[in-house]
């Protein structure tokens, strides 16, 4: 299936340029100063994608067996969306609420009755999604992930780390393994081919985002390295050459995506629900998800609030906010990638807006760049 948006140019948008050169710009000097070897900005407005542009590497070809043949950066180059992720598992829990086969006030035993084990027979898939769960750091060892009923034994088998509800901590991983066995047990499906078959297909996504990577798509995939302890280099890391957690799929931060794939998810939700002719969402099924549930109450991983909803959070009224933007709108949402990435839309100009490179590199600098990056978007506007 083609690509559900419209190419069009960016003359034809408000959008002023100059802000947008100086994005370029800044990214040049990312790659040439060895920040990242790769980058991938798009950006869409109103429906049309206006701008899908690619730097740099997406290997850099390295004295490493695997990483051995140099490849640029290509428009169908697909990256590690990390925690990007969660919005697309997200949009299909929105759809499955929607269709009243379950509701966030679900306590997940309710899908998933073992769940109880450990006194976490009260969580709800609230508390979950909004990383409130009390189960931040527990795992599911990547030996299970390819027998999803072991992947439910061990998040079952979970134990608490705090009282459910009584704080807000970012679940990385935890929480999206529980919220992919819910999809399992309320559908009867593999979770990624539910998402696959429900969501990213008939958006005409699926050649560009992807809950597992098939095989036949590696010769697409971006290496993802990080900073060399010792000097300004870039090694390779294990989820370059691993086809466990290619495959798997991880619904915390295993999809793979393209930028344009990412802003045209954004845009489904800026029009309110509807994409490549589909309605795939009420316009008040977003209006329930992508919302403040959390205040400023503050995360205590992120050490701000996120004002979380329910996959997105959104940039509200704080001094300063993670990955959106500072200068971003109240209303504007969206998720990033660790050390990597990040994704958001904005209902006030309906721009969406993808920012992806293949280097993981750790904060403070992370941090400072995604502000950079996407204020300078947030000028143009």
């Amino acid at each position: 299936m083609a690509y559900p948006l419209t190419a069009s140019s960016l003359d034809k948008t408000p959008l002023r340029p100059e802000p947008l050169a100086a994005l370029s710009a800044l990214i040049e000097s990312h790659i040439k100063e060895q920040r990242y070897p790769g980058c991938q900005i798009a950006l869409a407005h109103d429906g049309k994608l206006v701008l899908d542009k690619s730097f740099g590497m997406a290997r850099i070809g390295q004295a490493h067996a695997a990483d051995t043949v140099a490849l640029p950066a290509r428009s169908d180059s697909l990256w590690l969306l990390y925690s990007n992720t969660k919005v697309i598992v997200a949009t299909a829990l929105w759809k499955l609420h929607e269709q009243g086969h379950l509701r966030f006030t679900d306590k997940v035993t309710d899908h998933l009755p073992e769940f109880g084990r450990h006194s976490k027979e009260a969580i709800t898939l609230f508390q979950v999604i909004t990383h409130q769960g009390g189960f931040p750091d527990r795992e599911v060892p990547s030996s299970v992930w390819h027998d999803h009923a072991q992947v439910r034994q061990a998040v079952c088998d979970f134990s608490l780390q705090w009282a459910p509800g009584s704080r807000i901590q970012y679940h990385g991983l935890s929480a999206h393994w529980v919220l992919a066995m819910v999809i399992e047990a309320v559908t009867g499906q593999d979770f990624r081919t539910y998402i696959t078959d429900a969501i990213l297909r008939p958006l005409g996504l699926e050649n560009d985002l992807f809950m597992g990577l098939p095989e036949t798509q590696q010769s697409r995939m971006t290496y993802l390295y990080e900073p060399a302890a010792t000097a300004l280099k870039q090694q390779l890391r294990d989820e370059s050459t691993s086809t466990t957690w290619q495959r798997a799929g991880v619904p915390g931060g295993g999809a793979y995506g393209t930028a344009r794939g990412m802003v045209a998810l954004y845009q489904m939700m800026l029009q309110g629900g509807r994409l490549n002719g589909v309605q795939l969402v009420s316009p008040r099924t977003l209006a329930y998800a992508i919302q403040n549930h959390t205040g400023d109450r503050v995360d205590e991983f992120m050490g701000m609030p996120m004002h979380r909803g329910l996959g997105p959070h959104l940039r509200g009224h704080s001094v300063g906010i993670r990955g959106l933007g500072s200068l971003a709108s109240p209303r504007a949402f969206g998720h990033g990638g660790v050390g990597t990435s990040y994704c958001w839309a904005d209902p006030d100009s309906g721009v969406s807006f993808a920012y992806i490179t293949n280097s993981r590199v750790p904060d403070p600098w992370h941090s400072l760049r995604l502000d950079q990056v996407s204020n300078l978007v947030h000028a143009a506007l």
